[in-house]
């Protein structure tokens, strides 16, 4: 278990609607397996705990699909167990106004709340507007689902919690060697979500739904989120898109490729196949050799265009 501080956004309830509870009585929680005391059931990772309680959420939902069920086990997973002492939570409440805590204590299984699956939270005296927010982590804390993870925003909500300025952008991640655009291109995923249909990729695969809600943004697996997942037309081919500010290094094709082993185990149906897609600025010559021999991983160039126009109105 990871013992680097994260951040999530947690939802109580369907559109919030248990938040001033949790607020109130000091918790987050969810209501999958309503009726079974999960205390001392919790393996190490999700992946055992959806084989071993995926089928139990079928029975009590057999309206749902099987990846609705372990989308439904990890998250509850993750918010009993997965999440450390320590980490963030960001709830929103029916105001649209987001609330700022600390997880405080471990599991309690408590019967008599509809949402029985509870652990102790420490809230802070902070809270804002989802407007204060950046957009970029806006539509982080939009994500389908009771659990979003937000960790690459923790500079942004530190910030907030510190009263302090949102630091200025900047790049950290390891595989990004060219970030002086980095700027521009903050909003590289939301633009291609929401133009999604109007790109090459878009022409042939649409984004990934579960039960018709679209979850394709930040698909959660158990090696970190997917940033993008989408299905062929016809339903033949699941695509994982790997987004890369700047130029990306060859490492990004071991990173792809297992979420691409994710996708392959936990999602594909027979005879659906998994292909990959890595977009970045550039590619180099160490990234075109991995490629080379990895023939269901195809590389995307994008490009940033910024203009100024002299004079006024035309």
């Amino acid at each position: 278990m990871s013992t680097q501080k994260e951040y999530r956004r947690i939802m109580l309830g369907r559109k919030s609607a248990n938040a001033a509870d949790g607020l109130k009585e000091g918790w987050i929680a969810a209501g999958f397996l309503y009726d079974i005391d999960l205390t001392g059931k919790f393996p190490p990772t999700f992946q055992e705990f959806n084989a071993t309680m995926r089928d139990v959420y079928l029975k009590q939902n057999p309206e749902k699909s099987k990846v609705a069920a372990g989308l439904a086990c990890g998250m509850l997973h993750t918010i009993c167990h997965g999440a450390n002492l320590g980490d963030v939570v960001l709830t929103p409440d029916t105001d649209g106004n987001i609330h700022f805590g600390e997880i405080s204590g471990d599991y309690i299984y408590d019967p008599t709340y509809e949402l029985p699956h509870k652990r102790p939270v420490r809230w802070f005296n902070k809270a804002v507007h989802r407007n204060d927010l950046s957009d970029t982590l806006q539509n982080s804390m939009g994500s389908v689902g009771t659990v979003s993870n937000v960790t690459k925003h923790a500079e942004e909500i530190e910030a907030i919690l510190g009263d302090q300025q949102a630091p200025a952008l900047t790049a950290k991640d390891p595989d990004v060697e060219d970030v002086s655009v980095f700027a521009l291109e903050q909003h590289l995923e939301d633009f291609l979500v929401k133009n999604w249909p109007a790109t090459p990729l878009g022409k042939t695969h649409n984004l990934y739904a579960v039960e018709g809600e679209s979850t394709g943004q930040q698909f959660p697996t158990d090696t970190g989120p997917i940033d993008i997942l989408a299905i062929s037309k016809d339903g033949t081919e699941l695509l994982v898109v790997e987004l890369k500010r700047g130029r990306a290094s060859d490492r990004v094709v071991g990173q792809i490729q297992r979420y691409m082993g994710y996708v392959a185990g936990e999602l594909a149906e027979e005879g659906q196949s998994v292909r990959g897609v890595i977009i970045a600025l550039e590619d180099d010559i160490r990234l075109k050799r991995a490629l080379s021999v990895a023939p269901n991983i195809e590389f995307f160039r994008y490009q940033v265009s910024f203009q100024l126009i002299a004079g006024g109105a035309a």
